[in-house]
């Protein structure tokens, strides 16, 4: 029984299997058979798809082409009329550059031609080119009229300061002449536009002549930039604003110049009266020498002498008696005390001649202080204002030489004169001595 139950249990569920696989498989036919033909749709759509794309980019790469050459001209386009702008730009700013020239230009000959008279149009229908224009005009009339000699009515002072009336001969626009009653002669500016006498030369014959129309191969005339300013009278210098130009080393060096003149007339003096008389002296000591007086008669010859050699030579007859070699000894020691009288004053003649172009030296680098000093203050503008610095430095230097040069020359002189007294009344001792060993004198 458990058998045949056995049995159909197996056989239940071998039937029920047998009845799943078939409707599985036969679902799994339908399924596939559906999804392959989906996949065909989709692979169909799939190409449309695609070839549609194709297409599209086809047709937007030929669109992208018209667009990037259109984009290519514009681009130029747009540079060719940034270069007409920048052009259109530059001669804009030149024209507004050459207008604002123009206008300067206008006023500075506006400006020039109102200082001798000339008015121009200032009415704003006037254009600057017009302006210009009638500027150009009027100063080539001016140029002809301030080129040419000329006379006009007019006045200028005398060296009084006196104004007087004259006529003016104007030689273009540098110089003048003055024609009136009181005086003829040319003109230099008094500043302000006015004339004055110039006192350093004396142009009345130029004068007339111009005046007349005559023409001259020379003319003596004050040459002048304008009028405005005053020239000075030309002075003449004298030594006196020569030595104050040096300040106070100037007065220094001329005093020392003027002691060293001093002390070379006394050292002259004292020299002619030591050198005058050594031949006298020795020409009375040897004759008296010789007599029969000998030297007795030579001392009491020679006496009433004064001086350096008759001191030397009264030494000399005093020991002429000693050995030779004594006696020479003798002769040199008293020339040599007389050396101090001989010698007088030679040495500070010669210390001023050394120390003047030093003193000079010494102006000089005051001088060129005191100039820079002045331009730290001042500046250089003023001329006039370094004038007394350079002056001091440059007087001082030449005084300092013309006192130098004439004392060391002249001290130089002088030493060789007392040294040649020297020499001779050495040479006066030895030959009086000779003329008493050769002679046999006695003493």
């Amino acid at each position: 029984m458990k058998k045949l139950l056995l049995m159909t249990v197996f056989a239940f569920f071998t039937f029920s299997a047998f009845v799943s696989a078939s409707e599985l498989s036969s679902a799994y036919k339908k399924e596939y058979t559906f999804l392959k033909a989906q996949k065909s749709e989709l692979q169909s759509r799939f190409i449309k798809e695609e070839t549609q794309q194709k297409a599209d980019i086809a047709k937007a790469g030929e669109k992208l082409n018209g667009l990037q050459e259109k984009l290519i001209k514009i681009s130029d386009d747009l540079k060719v009329g940034q270069e007409r702008l920048e052009t259109l730009t530059q001669k804009a700013s030149d024209v507004a550059e050459n207008g604002d020239i123009t206008a300067v230009v206008t006023q500075q000959a506006t400006a020039a031609l109102q200082e001798y008279g000339l008015e121009m149009d200032e009415s704003k229908k006037t254009t600057n080119v017009e302006k210009l224009t009638a500027a150009f005009a009027k100063s080539l009339k001016l140029y002809e009229e301030l080129s040419s000699i000329r006379t006009v009515k007019g006045k200028f002072y005398l060296p009084s300061g006196k104004p007087v009336q004259a006529d003016i001969v104007k030689v273009g626009n540098i110089a003048a002449f003055g024609i009136s009653k009181e005086a003829i002669g040319a003109l230099a500016p008094a500043g302000e536009g006015k004339y004055k006498l110039w006192n350093s030369t004396d142009a009345s014959d130029d004068a007339k002549a111009l005046f007349s129309g005559t023409e001259l191969d020379s003319l003596d005339i004050f040459v002048y930039e304008n009028l405005d300013k005053e020239v000075e009278f030309k002075k003449e210098k004298t030594v006196g604003d020569t030595v104050r130009a040096g300040g106070v080393i100037g007065y220094i060096i001329l005093a020392l110049g003027l002691l060293g003149l001093l002390l070379i007339a006394l050292r002259v003096m004292l020299l002619s009266k030591s050198g005058s008389n050594v031949e006298n002296l020795t020409k009375t000591v040897v004759e008296n020498l010789t007599s029969n007086g000998g030297v007795s008669a030579a001392q009491e010859a020679i006496k009433g002498y004064k001086g350096s050699t008759a001191r030397v030579l009264k030494a000399t007859l005093r020991n002429i008696t000693r050995d030779r070699e004594h006696i020479e000894d003798i002769v040199m020691e008293n020339i040599l005390n007389e050396s101090s009288a001989i010698d007088k004053f030679g040495s500070f003649v010669l210390v001023i001649a050394a120390v003047a172009p030093l003193l000079g030296l010494l102006g000089t680098v005051t001088g060129m202080i005191s100039t820079f000093d002045i331009i730290t203050e001042h500046g250089t503008g003023d001329p006039k204002l370094l004038s007394g610095g350079i002056s001091e430095a440059l007087v001082t230097t030449m005084l300092g030489l013309i006192v130098a040069i004439p004392l060391l020359l002249l001290g130089n002189l002088l030493s060789g004169w007392a040294q040649n007294i020297k020499d001779s009344m050495e040479q006066a001792a030895l030959h009086i001595i000779n003329v008493f060993e050769k002679n046999n004198v006695k003493g």
